[in-house]
């Protein structure tokens, strides 16, 4: 109890001094997070609507795979894209081993699966009664994406959160890629197991209080964003 005492004092302490490395940590640390969701999203959204909306050969394993794929093992996942890109290895030219590239690359791969999965199911529960009427109303592709988006969006949010959590927690696959260096692709769950690894506990407590504090913080806003959209359409009712 008196550990978890003096990290508490010390994450304040950390917080109010305006740490500059701590603070280095959590910017860096957010900005990957916003750049592997950004991309994510960029990706997951069209082969999530491509699997809900299509009906093709093959379509049934490539969901599977999309549902598999959401329990992807890190270290798994960092071994891969660390053989990609070492020196060695096919896009070794690109030299983005141990660098926030890479780290992007390795999570990407890991919250891709969550959009697909999570956009293509919720509208798959929806398409007998979505897709007909966005043909009644003779909508455009755009309006019927527009539309579908505004029909899924909980969901989309939800995959959003699942996201946020999963890169905010991932640790593997970031120290296999990133290798943990210092003021370039140390983020907070890289820093607390170097802190534990060097017998630093109170320091590792401080930084796991800040990492919950801002994994928390974007909980919130997330669910207060969810909240403010009500709740999705039933059968189209949502679209009115």
């Amino acid at each position: 109890m008196d550990l978890i005492g003096i990290a508490l004092r010390e994450a304040w302490g950390l917080v109010r001094s305006g740490d500059a490395e701590l603070w280095e940590i959590v910017a860096l640390s957010l900005r990957l997070a916003g750049w592997t969701m950004g991309l994510t999203l960029l990706l997951g959204l069209p082969a999530g609507l491509f699997l809900g909306f299509g009906r093709f050969p093959g379509r049934r394993p490539l969901l599977f795979l999309a549902h598999v794929g959401m329990g992807l093992p890190p270290t798994v996942v960092g071994l891969w894209v660390a053989l990609l890109f070492w020196r060695s290895g096919p896009l070794g030219e690109l030299r983005w081993i141990y660098t926030p590239r890479a780290m992007v690359v390795a999570e990407v791969i890991l919250t891709l699966p969550i959009v697909v999965a999570l956009v293509a199911t919720a509208i798959e529960s929806r398409r007998a009664k979505l897709l007909p009427l966005l043909l009644s109303l003779g909508a455009t592709p755009l309006q019927m994406l527009w539309l579908t988006l505004r029909e899924i969006r909980l969901s989309l949010l939800t995959a959003v959160m699942a996201g946020f959590g999963r890169v905010f927690s991932e640790v593997g696959a970031a120290m296999m890629v990133g290798g943990n260096i210092k003021g370039e692709t140390r983020t907070m769950t890289t820093a607390i197991v170097l802190e534990v690894s060097k017998g630093q506990f109170d320091r590792a407590l401080a930084l796991s209080f800040v990492l919950l504090g801002v994994s928390l913080a974007i909980t919130l806003l997330l669910t207060a964003v969810q909240r403010a959209g009500g709740g999705e359409g039933e059968g189209g009712g949502g679209m009115g």
